[in-house]
């Protein structure tokens, strides 16, 4: 699979394009200088709920460190990640830009033990969960527009946001709020969303993945060599210190990480073309449905 000659592509066949979104929820004129998509990314990053990621944990609260990652600074991290993900494989970067911009927008403080506390005072009202929190925000909990409440975003930003962790059925009965936006939206449970949505849900799981590592190693929770033995994060400690053997553990810490999201985004991209470079070598008959997003 030569994935240089996938990366030479721009939009391929199967990316979204904005010229044939399904629209709004609220019609509105187009802008004459902004896909639909690029203008869901704008309002997104102009958000209330946006801004207020900043102090928002993900790990670790902001007031033990400037150098932690806190919600915001997670979310900035997916949206670059996705952005690479997507243009390398020809689908549309502002989308997946605009669906990793959103997806923890509705995330309260105190990470997940904060979606719990909530979840257990918010049952006699159908509990919390921050994927419906965060289609709340974007269709109806935003108050900037006059026309409409929320951000009146694309279809496909707010199905790629309500599926970014998959199906809907995956995990048996969605929640009834995310079922509720799905059938405004008319989203089918079964089935993923966009593969734009799909590279924004593998970028979130890089990012973290790798990033949990930089915040723990500053935390000074586990060294380098704890890391020796395991998956991976072993194998690209040993080529860091075979090629650097001066280099203190601070450098060897961020090479470390830094060669972890070089070396999934990669992978990603490599499995992902070679995924839909063999469904599009499958015959097809003229009743069969398109090739799937990666």
């Amino acid at each position: 699979m030569d994935v240089a000659a996938w990366i030479e592509r721009r939009r391929a066949p199967y990316a979204a394009d904005p010229k044939k979104s399904r629209g709004r929820l609220v019609a509105e004129s187009a802008s004459p200088t902004r896909t639909d998509f690029q203008r869901d990314r704008d309002r997104v990053l102009h958000s209330t709920a946006f801004r207020r990621l900043k102090h928002k944990t993900q790990v670790f609260v902001y007031h033990e460190g400037d150098h932690y990652r806190t919600r915001l600074t997670h979310t900035l991290e997916v949206a670059q990640i996705a952005r690479s993900i997507a243009r390398a494989l020809g689908l549309d970067e502002d989308l997946a830009e605009t669906i990793a911009l959103a997806h923890d927008i509705g995330h309260p403080p105190f990470g997940h033990a904060g979606e719990r506390a909530l979840d257990g005072l918010m049952e006699p009202y159908g509990g919390f969960d921050h994927n419906a929190q965060t289609l709340r925000v974007l269709m109806r909990l935003e108050r900037r527009y006059a026309e409409f409440d929320g951000l009146n975003l694309t279809f496909e930003s707010l199905e790629g946001v309500l599926k970014h962790n998959g199906p809907l059925d995956a995990f048996g009965a969605p929640k009834a709020a995310i079922a509720d936006a799905a059938e405004r939206l008319g989203a089918p449970f079964a089935g993923h969303a966009s593969g734009e949505a799909q590279a924004a849900a593998i970028a979130d799981d890089i990012a973290y993945d790798a990033h949990d590592v930089d915040d723990g190693l500053r935390a000074r929770l586990f060294v380098l060599d704890d890391v020796a033995d395991a998956p991976l994060l072993g194998d690209i400690l040993s080529e860091v210190r075979g090629r650097y053997p001066a280099l203190d553990d601070h450098r060897a810490g961020h090479e470390v990480v830094r060669r972890v999201i070089t070396r999934l985004v990669e992978d990603a991209i490599a499995e992902g073309a070679r995924r839909i470079d063999a469904r599009s070598r499958r015959p097809r008959s003229k009743t069969s449905a398109p090739p799937p997003n990666p």
